[in-house]
């Protein structure tokens, strides 16, 4: 194998590894947002494992994570507004990303 081909190969993988990693990250970031919301709902125990299932079942919906924004948003009402929850959800994705970078 030549080192053209070498570097392609590591090229790849890390690639995959990036994509890998942001899918972990924006998952993890809709399940603390899940869990954000459910407190603001009043919800406890089974319900929050409920609610999280819910949220992210919304994530299948359409690319991006508009779809998310849109349900939480909608569950909350007047608790709180779509850019609010897109704030928290931007809050929440720094949070996963640092806490899949200490488990690596």
């Amino acid at each position: 194998m030549s080192t053209f081909d070498d570097r392609e190969n590591a090229f790849e993988n890390k690639y995959a590894h990036d994509q890998e990693m942001q899918f972990k990250a924006e998952s993890r970031a809709n399940k603390l947002l899940a869990i954000w919301a459910a407190g603001l709902l009043g919800k406890s125990g089974e319900e929050v494992q409920v609610y999280i299932t819910e949220v992210i079942k919304a994530d299948f919906e359409e690319a991006g994570h508009e779809d998310v924004v849109r349900k939480v948003a909608g569950d909350l009402g007047d608790k709180s507004s779509a850019d609010e929850v897109r704030a928290q959800r931007a809050t929440m994705l720094a949070e996963a990303k640092a806490q899949l970078m200490s488990e690596s």
